[in-house]
């Protein structure tokens, strides 16, 4: 076993950033007595009573059997509760294994979690195609399957819900008390990454089992695929938890953190820099700039995400000020001729025709991508592409533009959907193979 404990504070303490914090593992750790948790994707953190076991999470589909053999090899108590922090499938796929190990489990989750549920039946393919973006090439490495495929013999990852996935069985509103033997669990629900979302006090022990209001990343406020997030209502949340002066902190993602002020440290931290983000776009807004003015004015400082509890290697503030944008603007950004665009195709081929073509454009793109201009490179090759969709040479430029820009970037949002777009062109240059 690991020690958690000990390898958090140390990298809080001293603000190392060559230490992995969000571990795969499939490994369990005790963290406390009779308390445990599995780095998993997501982690699943266990809790031993004299009536039976409670689970926080069931990771996801391809590694709930790793979890729950790992918490069956720490503990003959069997899980009679799983609880789902919110309904992301991996904190949900991974429930079905839990049900074929141990019979009558009391799933406990937030009363939207359900049609959250019904969002993805109904969404099914779309779903997949942005997970297939937003993981696409990034963590196959771990066999965590999270970019689906149509290969043969992968067929059940087209359903980007289990169909074994459990529903709730207990539905919790703003707040629920779970008592299992000699445990109390004080459930709360605050809107952040979701809005089904439910974090855990357990005033026995002093703890707090976070889910993904904490994940070891800048906070995923931002995501350009997804649904509304809600960096606001997340700050509060945080500070609602430090109010309880948590002694432990069990996140969903990234390493447990004990210490009472270690722990107020990093809530408050990550609450004020949200604060300061959304205040900072809102008086914009207020000002009258359009998005464009916000986007690229609008920074979250450097030493602020040099902190191993911020860095933007998952979701970063450039999104989450659009997100911010989005939910008190709309989703038109102030342009005008944005309002009701032309085809990217007809303005793509009117640009070419103004350059002299599309080799001129890309040219340029190449120029501004030596001269570090990666994002005006980005646009010049779009529109190059436009112009000539069916064009292999075009195509095989734009790829290496976009594989490019994939190195530069931080965050796993960013990687994914550049390497997707390179992944589009690729698939013109094989097509003429």
């Amino acid at each position: 076993m690991a020690d958690l404990l000990a390898l958090s504070s140390r990298i809080i303490d001293e603000g190392i950033l060559d230490e992995p914090v969000n571990r795969v593992t499939q490994q369990l750790s005790e963290i406390a007595d009779g308390m445990a948790m599995v780095e998993s994707f997501s982690h699943s953190a266990v809790v031993r009573t004299d009536a039976g076991s409670i689970a926080f999470d069931a990771s996801h589909r391809s590694t709930g059997d790793d979890v729950v053999a790992a918490i069956a090899d720490w503990s003959d108590v069997p899980v009679t509760h799983l609880v789902y922090t919110h309904g992301h499938i991996d904190h949900v796929g991974g429930s079905g294994a839990f049900a074929e190990r141990w019979d009558g489990i009391e799933v406990v989750g937030h009363e939207r979690v359900v049609p959250r549920f019904e969002r993805y039946r109904a969404t099914n393919d779309w779903n997949i195609d942005i997970n297939a973006r937003q993981f696409g090439g990034i963590r196959q490495d771990q066999g965590l399957m999270l970019a689906e495929s149509d290969d043969e013999g992968l067929a059940r990852w087209r359903q980007f819900l289990p169909t074994s996935t459990l529903s709730p069985t207990t539905v919790v509103g703003d707040s629920h008390t779970l008592q299992v033997g000699d445990e109390t669990i004080e459930l709360f629900h605050d809107l952040g990454e979701t809005d089904d979302h439910l974090w855990a006090w357990l005033p026995d022990r002093k703890a707090i089992m976070a889910g993904d209001f904490l994940i070891w990343n800048f906070p995923n406020a931002g995501n350009p695929q997804k649904v509304q997030r809600y960096p606001i209502e997340w700050a509060v949340a945080l500070r609602r938890m430090a109010a309880l002066e948590p002694e432990l902190i069990v996140p969903a993602h990234g390493l447990p953190i004990a210490g009472t002020e270690r722990i107020r440290t990093v809530l408050h931290t990550i609450a004020d820099t949200l604060d300061a983000l959304v205040d900072e776009v809102v008086a914009m807004m207020n000002g009258g700039a359009k998005l464009d003015e916000i986007v690229h004015t609008v920074r979250v400082p450097a030493e602020t995400l040099a902190l191993p509890y911020l860095r933007p290697l998952y979701d970063e503030p450039e999104f989450v000020v659009r997100n911010v944008w989005r939910r008190f603007g709309g989703w038109w950004d102030g342009a005008a001729s944005r309002l009701k665009p032309a085809p990217d195709a007809e303005v793509g081929a009117v640009i070419a025709e103004l350059a002299g073509g599309t080799t001129p454009l890309l040219d340029r793109a190449k120029r501004a991508l030596d001269d570090g201009d990666v994002r005006l490179a980005c646009h010049l090759a779009d529109f190059a592409g436009w112009a000539a969709p069916d064009d292999p040479d075009v195509h095989a430029a734009r790829a290496e533009i976009y594989l490019t820009r994939r190195k530069l970037e931080s965050s796993l949002m960013s990687k994914g959907i550049f390497a997707a777009a390179a992944r589009e062109s690729q698939l013109v240059v094989d097509g003429t193979d």
